[in-house]
């Protein structure tokens, strides 16, 4: 039996699996190396992840992180799973398995869109460029964070249709200083950002709405995309917002002459097939 853990800040989804078969799917917080510290994330492994493992033969673990970019860091959580499991780990980047699950052991540019955003070229081996996503002030465009930025600050400086805005902050019982309060002095603003794409989501026939959304996905592909060979490789996305606004995704590919081959909501799929 393979353990595979596709990691973000919020959550881990888990996946025992055998002959690239799914077994059992399990879900414990996120283990971000850069947030928390070994002492936490073995905590969260014994707590959560062990009873639901219990009486499986594990005998290796794939692990994909947001914030395993980087020898120190991927060695906390080797070190943390070796604690409870004396088997083979690997930890990668949740860019690696974006990569892996999307383009097999085929080249291509493999692109996350979630809460987040982040993109690749891969050579069917390695991650060989990456265009720095730069986090959500200075890039991540097309994530939820960035969207939700947009909404908020077009909301607050009156650029979106009067029964909009109105219908926003009523919906979400918004402020500015509530909003204000949230974006520069609480914890995580991205995540609360990104909160709101449900409002896009449910509102994506009005036309402002929809170009925002759209515009945002252009911005992508120009800032990201279009800085590797996306004419001889394939484009695939993996990511809760590019899943949901995949018809968007694709119009505002299409207005660049972009091709994007596969989108998925999350790696899982993929990664089982990977390391079958």
């Amino acid at each position: 039996m393979i353990l595979i853990a596709d990691s973000g800040s919020t959550k881990t989804a888990w996946c025992i699996a055998g002959k690239g078969k799914s077994i059992k799917e399990i879900v414990t917080s996120g283990m971000n190396p850069y947030f928390q510290n070994q002492d936490e994330i073995e905590k969260e492994i014994e707590q959560k992840l062990l009873p639901e493992i219990n009486g499986f033969t594990i005998e290796a673990v794939y692990f994909y992180g947001a914030g395993c970019a980087t020898p120190e860091k991927n060695q906390l959580i080797i070190d943390a799973i070796h604690h409870y499991l004396p088997c083979s780990v690997e930890v990668c980047s949740d860019l690696m398995g974006a990569a892996r699950a999307l383009c097999g052991k085929r080249p291509g540019i493999a692109c996350i869109v979630g809460t987040g955003s982040n993109s690749c070229f891969y050579n069917g081996k390695d991650i060989v460029k990456n265009i720095s996503p730069l986090g959500f002030i200075l890039g991540d465009e097309g994530s939820g964070a960035v969207l939700g930025k947009i909404l908020v600050g077009d909301c607050l400086k009156n650029q979106l249709p009067v029964h909009l805005k109105d219908k926003f902050i009523e919906q979400f019982g918004l402020t500015p200083a509530v909003i204000l309060e949230h974006v520069y002095k609480q914890p995580f603003p991205n995540r609360y950002l990104a909160g709101f794409s449900t409002f896009l989501l449910e509102n994506i026939t009005e036309p402002a709405i929809y170009n925002l959304v759209y515009n945002s996905f252009q911005q992508f592909f120009i800032r990201n995309v279009m800085q590797y060979d996306y004419r001889e490789y394939p484009i695939s996305f993996t990511g809760s917002i590019a899943f949901y606004y995949r018809d968007v995704l694709v119009a505002a590919a299409g207005s660049l002459s972009l091709v994007v081959e596969q989108i998925t909501q999350t790696p899982m799929e993929g990664l089982l097939s990977y390391h079958s």
